[in-house]
């Protein structure tokens, strides 16, 4: 193990055989340009809007009541336990999400949960 996999936990490594062997897939293919942004990194401070599925009136929803960042619109899912469809219901519900806004962002943050869990 090299040092900076001992300065980083290994993280660096246990990342590394993951995320290429997701770009190799055809699967990637078929991914829009913006969903395939959002996993090419982890979330950071990144703002809402940069989900694949949130659109700006759907954020401005969103951040008026306080979700402003992708890392507090994961949290929700996860504390959804990566439900899905219960986590769809709950944008459609409470913020106005579309049903293909709601698909598309569950499926977006599904597959960051993928790539970096």
């Amino acid at each position: 193990m090299s040092l900076s996999n001992l300065e980083d936990g290994g993280r660096a490594q246990r990342l590394m055989p993951v995320i290429p062997a997701l770009w190799e897939t055809e699967e990637m293919d078929h991914m829009s340009p913006r969903l395939r942004a959002f996993l090419s990194e982890p979330i950071g401070e990144k703002d809402v809007c940069w989900v694949d599925g949130v659109s700006h009136e759907l954020a401005i929803n969103l951040a008026t009541k306080g979700i402003n960042k992708a890392y507090i619109l994961l949290g929700q899912f996860l504390l959804m336990h990566k439900n899905e469809a219960e986590f769809q219901r709950w944008l459609i519900c409470c913020f106005g999400a579309t049903e293909c806004e709601a698909q598309q962002s569950s499926h977006c943050l599904k597959e960051w949960c993928a790539c970096f869990l």
